[in-house]
């Protein structure tokens, strides 16, 4: 440890007052680092000695006492559970938890104007290269580049030759792998131009660091974020047409890996957050189905693999695409960022060749370089790599699997058994355009917390540029990560792989910077457009989920407090009716058999088995809400959480009905803290209309059912109790009648009842406001199917007399509500074929 940081580590000690012991304490943490030999460090030089602003973190991390550090550690890990911060690895069906560091990456201010100048310079070498590639050529006709470099390549899009996209930029949005190489400076480990992820991520890694280190996060100044994004946004923006342009992020859905991300992007961006399914093509232009019809896409912002974006032109088997894209792409009808075609730079038999092709066309040498690569289309790198064999790393020269690559994973021959490795060289030898060697290196490492003390670890920084109506802007940070594997030499977000925020340290106060447009010249507007028809479909069943889940947990609760009654017949008739309303006979073909209450009430709240389980209600709610997490807020997404916690929690065999009743309670207090949630903070907006006719429609059919099952002419007062008490109108009917509960007004209140908010009258009501303010697809004054359902079945409703309702008419109410629902359905949320553009009024009154 150097004299200096010694120094400076016991100066914030005596600022520190009574607090010394931290300042030793990470003395003594930097004392026991050791940099692995042989490989650079980030915070240790390679003259042993610590680097300026790694040393200026260190004294300003000295200003908190041990167990402030420890509480801003834990603040961090649960800023990432509120927020849901997460990512799936290919082949999961569920979701792990965001897997972030202790420690930020940090990079001094002028070491990181070099990242800068090269990865900018590396964004415009590739967008002229790409242009070449798909245009005239002269790269490969005049011998600078193998034309079997490009066409063995399964990201060269053959139907996007001689196709020059809109404004004649291929790329708009670009990443590099970077690592600090043997010689101190950053070496490229890879281009990533396909579809590169790691953004978002870095954007949330940085609002969880710097809450949990507000005031670190300020006095080291640490370069901002928000500016990069508002400039890139703004880029897009000026790429269209339109003055007004609607943008998108087209997603491959909800299990893509990078779902969360994609979601928070265009959340914080203000884009439309859309899939293939989303789009349709009409008259050369891309449209949004919205339940007003079709709305031209302007600009899409493409997290789709070029192959699935079109199966007409691309790849048949993509359900995913849209039909029709490529070609609306070649007439410029739309945008596509970045175009399809430019994930070629990603292919490992471009880079021998990149540092030429700079010099013909930049006459500049590479700002930063990229690991040694040879490939083994050419016969003189081919003889090369099989002569230094086992000094190389063999990787594949495309996106693909060749022979001897496990899963397309690179290998070194080395470490490889006698038979594997002749297999890869006989391989090599039969096709070698397939391969590249490649110079070994081992990653650099970076220091991480771990078990309260400091030890390097391999890393990889992921860098973004982004093209800006001022040219090409770099985020000042990265997407870092970093692994458990001492000797890992390839990183992506798996076990044993974490991330780090980024800080880039600049000498000076760093001027505070947000997504919001500068001026006072910018038009107000209160409505956020048109909803596209998949985010209506899914508000509209995440309101159906909730109100089923809610339904589910009330019966459970009856029950259960029926099952402690004094057994009179009426109340066993009661109990009877519940337990046939929670279970059914059989689940997924096996038999229930016979139960006690307690296992009727556990299974009814627990076994996902059963698609009526409060579990298995939360689980399709969060499912729908997730497609539609950009329109959410975190607070309804942590309460999600919580709600499918309480009923996915571990139970005994036979819990008493005593406990069951308070988880279900449980339950339902969260329930009413997200519905409390929606009334107050969502917009009055079509996205609120859908969420609230869903609930309605499921309410109203709840009720009917309940109705029908409690309510019928011969009826028990405890029966007719059990219906008031399910639909949480005792204290109302009390205070409205002496009597006991009698069928007529118990009916009523059930069904016909304007005034209580839980009856089917009100919910018709409700539900017909609702379809009122919604737009329409024709100008002529006539109602359309689910207006007209609606109104029809709030004047039956309206009319009807309790005393004179029999099981057919409520059986009636029910049947309409759902036909209601089916041409919400049908009108609403438009799909295949049924798409259809709003008409325009052209006469004249």
């Amino acid at each position: 440890m150097t004299d200096q940081l010694k120094e400076s580590l016991r100066s914030a000690d005596r600022r520190a007052g009574g607090r010394a012991s931290v300042a030793r304490q990470i003395e003594n943490w930097i004392a026991d680092y050791h940099a692995l030999d042989g490989v650079p460090d980030e915070f240790i030089d390679s003259h042993g000695v610590a680097r300026a602003h790694w040393v200026r973190f260190f004294v300003a991390l000295a200003r908190y006492s041990q167990k402030e550090i420890a509480q801003r550690f834990n603040m961090a890990d649960r800023l990432v559970r509120e927020t849901g911060m997460s990512y799936r690895v290919y082949g999961e069906t569920s979701e792990r938890s965001w897997p972030l560091g202790r420690l930020p990456l940090l990079i001094d201010a002028a070491e990181w104007r070099t990242i800068e100048r090269g990865v900018i310079q590396r964004a415009e070498l590739w967008d002229r290269v790409l242009a070449d590639i798909y245009g005239e050529g002269r790269l490969v006709s005049d011998g600078v580049l193998p034309a079997s470099a490009v066409l063995g390549s399964n990201d060269f899009v053959r139907p996007m030759h001689h196709v020059t996209p809109p404004g004649g930029r291929w790329l708009r949005f670009y990443a590099v792998d970077i690592g600090r190489g043997p010689d101190g400076r950053w070496w490229v480990l890879g281009d990533r131009a396909q579809a590169p992820s790691g953004a978002g991520y870095a954007l949330e890694n940085r609002v969880v660091f710097s809450r949990a280190f507000a005031n670190l996060y300020r006095d080291l100044n640490v370069d901002r974020l928000a500016g990069f994004f508002r400039e890139f946004r703004a880029g897009l923006a000026e790429s269209a047409s339109r003055s007004e342009p609607r943008i998108g992020l087209l997603t491959p859905g909800p299990y893509s890996q990078t779902y969360h991300e994609q979601a928070y992007l265009a959340r914080y961006l203000g884009f439309l957050l859309v899939e293939g399914g989303d789009l349709v093509v009409r008259d050369d232009k891309v449209h949004v189905r919205t339940i007003a019809g079709l709305k031209r896409a302007d600009v899409l912002w493409r997290r789709i693999d070029a192959d699935w974006i079109d199966p007409l032109e691309m790849n048949a088997a993509s359900r995913i695409g849209t039909p029709g894209m490529v070609d609306v792409i070649r007439k410029g009808g739309v945008v596509v960022a970045n175009a399809p075609g430019s994930g070629l730079i990603e292919s490992r038999s471009l880079l021998g060749y990149l540092p030429a092709i700079a010099r013909r066309l930049s006459g500049a040498e590479l700002v930063l370089p990229h690991i040694a690569t040879w490939w083994c289309g050419d016969r003189r790198a081919a003889r090369h790599v099989l002569d230094n064999f086992d000094d190389m790393a063999i990787a594949s020269a495309f996106h693909a699997s060749p022979p001897g690559l496990e899963q397309g994973r690179p290998a070194q021959p080395a470490e490889m058994s006698p038979e594997r490795r002749d297999a890869l060289r006989r391989a090599i030898e039969r096709r070698g355009v397939d391969y590249v060697g490649q110079e070994i290196v081992k990653l650099s490492t970076t220091p991480t917390w771990n078990g309260g003390a400091l030890a390097p670890r391999p890393f990889t920084l992921r860098v973004f540029a982004a093209l800006t109506p001022e040219g090409w802007r770099v985020m000042p940070g990265g997407f870092c990560r970093i692994s458990d594997n001492l000797d890992a030499r390839a990183l992506s977000m798996g076990e044993g792989v974490s991330s780090a925020d980024v800080w880039v340290l600049e000498d000076k106060p760093v001027e505070m910077t947000t997504l919001l447009p500068r001026g006072d010249d910018v038009r107000i507007v209160r409505q956020l457009g048109n909803l596209p028809s998949r985010a209506a479909d899914n508000l509209f069943w995440f309101g159906r989920y909730l109100e089923r889940a809610e339904a589910t947990l009330r019966l459970v609760r009856c029950f259960c407090a029926r099952a402690v009654d004094v057994d009179t017949a009426g109340a066993a008739q009661a109990r009877a009716k519940l337990q046939r309303l929670l279970l059914p006979r059989r689940i997924e073909g096996e038999d229930v058999g016979d139960r006690t209450p307690a296992e009727v009430a556990s299974l009814a709240l627990y076994e996902m088995k059963l698609h009526s389980s409060g579990a298995a209600l939360a689980y399709a709610a969060r499912n729908a809400a997730a497609i539609i997490r950009e329109r959410l807020t975190q607070e309804i997404w942590q309460i999600l959480g919580d709600l499918q916690d309480r009923l996915t929690m571990p139970v005994s065999p036979a819990p008493p009905e005593a406990e069951l009743i308070d988880r279900a309670e449980g339950a339902l207090h969260a329930l009413a803290a997200l519905s409390g949630l929606i009334q107050e903070n969502f917009n009055r907006v079509a996205g609120w209309s859908f969420l609230d006719i869903g609930r309605r429609v499921e309410r109203g059919i709840a009720t009917c059912t309940l109705a029908h099952a409690f309510a019928e002419r011969d009826s028990s007062v405890e029966n007719l109790e059990t219906l008031l008490d399910l639909i949480d109108s005792q204290i109302t009917y009390r205070s409205r009648y002496l009597v006991g509960a009698a069928l007529a007004p118990v009916r009523d209140m059930a069904l016909l009842d304007p005034n209580n908010p839980r009856s089917v009258a009100f919910q018709v009501a409700r539900i017909s406001e609702h379809l009122s303010t919604l737009p329409t697809l024709r100008q002529d004054g006539m109602l359309e199917a689910p207006q007209r359902i609606a109104r029809m079945l709030d004047a039956e409703i309206a009319v009807a007399e309790a005393a004179k309702l029999d099981g057919q008419k409520i059986v009636g109410f029910e049947q309409s509500l759902s036909r209601l629902a089916e041409a919400i359905e049908d009108r609403y949320f438009q799909r295949g074929s049924n798409a259809m553009r709003a008409e325009t009024l052209k006469g004249l009154a």
